[in-house]
């Protein structure tokens, strides 16, 4: 089995964002200029990001990028994940999706 090209991965990544009471609209308006990042859980001390890209680099870039906002304290990468393109377009079976055993 031979590894995907680089451009063929999509990287999945969350973040934990612990940030000032009052500076969710700086980080609000920092995901807005970014399509690979999502506002999952705005919280008042605590939010939660997803990262979708093509680009292996741009999950590090975008925490550099979060730890430069306004009120942010940390950026925290809880879960990082890795697959082709090809793989994620597959249909899952129902023992995938559900858990249970086939």
């Amino acid at each position: 089995m031979t590894a995907p090209a680089p451009d063929d991965e999509i990287h999945i990544a969350s973040f934990v964002v612990q940030h000032r009471e009052g500076s969710g609209p700086a980080l609000a308006a920092m995901v807005a200029c970014h399509g690979d990042l999502e506002l999952a859980i705005p919280g008042a001390t605590r939010s939660v990001l997803l990262c979708e890209s093509a680009d292996r680099h741009a999950v590090m870039d975008r925490v550099d990028q979060l730890k430069e906002v306004a009120g942010v304290l940390n950026v925290l990468l809880v879960h990082h994940h890795a697959e082709s393109r090809q793989a994620l377009d597959e249909p899952l079976s129902n023992a995938n999706v559900s858990g249970a055993p086939a």
